[in-house]
């Protein structure tokens, strides 16, 4: 009877401990931790992290630089600090005069738009002509994405776009120093330019701006990359709501940043990375993505195998508990990679729900996509409900820390395989 019950028993422990082989072990991460970074980012003293004032942010970037150098990350070649400065340009039209065809424009007609403080040119540009019945947008945005100088010539019954464009360009715009920024001249008009003389001028400001990134190398493959990030920006000082004006963007992206600092806590714990890991959190997100655009462009797009972009995990997603979802899931098979390392969990990842929303370009996984790396954004956020985005009421208080850490720890385990070297996401095409 003794020895049927020790063979019994050994058969007991031995299938317990196959079953327990099976669960995918559990990240170390804690609600702790998560809870202390995500309040001190999002702290009333941090003044909403506005990209627009250096001081501010930078507040916020020391932090996040002292998280990394605890770490042990190594900062990002040939820096000698976690911050990755550059600076942008601050442009405000001041006006000028348009000769068409020897006929001076008037001011209502004309916009232009350039990185130039001064103006003059009387050689005819390339002419582009958005005609009656064109989308105005979408030409637009096709324009304004190219890196030649035009006269685009604009059919004169679009009057009422050309004057929502002509009070937005009015507003001012910004452009990352030493990027290649075309002079475009915006004309209403249905008359045929045969010559033109222009002289316009605008008010130029720099703005010192700064990501904050950090390194783990690859120990056989340091030259493919993967990517985690977030934007540790939002809108600093706001309208003012029942006497409070700060935008703390606890979840708009403290969460995210927070996820990418535990990540990199995490895998320079772990010591097993195959693929060199970047971690970094963008600044000027909230303004038109220019830190991810200055950061892409250090980059050989080639070499980089995926991005984990994390944005706005801090409250339950519409599928419920233990879920997030992919933006662009349908572009590659990242979010397939991701799922199948879940395995055994109960965590899952959703195709994004909301594609009316274009969350898929309106993060910072957009500017590497555009160069067919597999960047996905990864989110939880009710974004067609939220009540709370962009306001003062984004604070603290009103995230839950049990999903963000949970969100974490799903994407720890699902790109193991990813940064050990063992999967490689296809490329994304298409993308506009």
């Amino acid at each position: 009877m003794k020895n049927k019950w020790i063979l019994g028993a050994c058969v007991a422990l031995l299938f317990s401990q196959a079953c327990t082989a099976q669960k995918k072990s559990v990240p170390n991460i804690s609600e702790t931790e998560v809870a202390r970074i995500i309040k001190t980012l999002s702290a009333d003293d941090k003044l909403g992290r506005s990209a627009l004032k250096p001081a501010e942010i930078g507040l916020s970037a020391d932090f996040i630089s002292d998280e990394f150098k605890k770490a042990g990350l190594q900062k990002f070649k040939p820096l000698n600090s976690y911050r990755q400065s550059f600076t942008v340009s601050s442009i405000k039209p001041l006006g000028g005069k348009l000769i068409v065809n020897g006929t001076e424009i008037v001011n209502d007609n004309f916009i232009v738009s350039s990185a130039s403080e001064n103006i003059e040119q009387t050689t005819l540009s390339n002419i582009i002509k958005i005609n009656k019945g064109d989308d105005f947008f979408a030409k637009y945005s096709e324009i304004s994405a190219s890196e030649n100088d035009a006269l685009v010539q604009i059919d004169e019954s679009f009057k009422s776009s050309f004057n929502r464009l002509k009070a937005f360009l009015n507003r001012g715009n910004m452009a990352i120093d030493g990027a290649k920024t075309p002079t475009i001249i915006y004309l209403l008009s249905n008359n045929d330019v045969q010559s033109m003389s222009l002289n316009f001028k605008n008010k130029i400001s720099s703005i010192p701006m700064f990501n904050v990134l950090g390194v783990l190398p690859g120990k056989s493959k340091p030259n493919e990359y993967v990517v985690f990030s977030g934007h540790y920006d939002h809108l600093g000082i706001i309208k003012a709501v029942n006497q409070d004006s700060i935008a703390n963007g606890a979840d708009d992206d403290a969460s995210g940043t927070t996820a990418v600092i535990e990540l990199a806590k995490y895998f320079a714990t772990k010591k097993d990375n195959e693929r060199t890991l970047i971690f970094v959190a963008f600044t000027a997100e909230e303004i038109g993505g220019y830190g991810s655009q200055y950061f892409s462009k250090q980059l050989n797009p080639d070499e980089v195998v995926a991005m984990f972009n994390i944005e706005m995990i801090g409250k339950e997603s519409k599928f419920g508990k233990n879920n997030a979802f992919i933006t662009g899931y349908e572009k590659s098979n990242f979010g397939e990679i991701l799922q199948k390392n879940l395995e055994g969990t109960t965590f899952k990842f959703y195709p994004d729900p909301y594609p009316k929303q274009n969350l898929f370009y309106r993060s910072d996984n957009a500017t590497l996509a555009r160069l067919g790396v597999p960047a996905h954004t990864i989110s939880s956020d009710q974004i067609d409900t939220d009540k709370l985005y962009h306001s003062v009421d984004d604070e603290f208080e009103s995230m839950d820390i049990t999903n963000i850490t949970e969100i974490i720890k799903a994407i720890a385990i699902s790109s193991g395989s990813i940064v050990s070297g063992k999967d490689t996401p296809n490329r994304v095409s298409g993308v506009k």
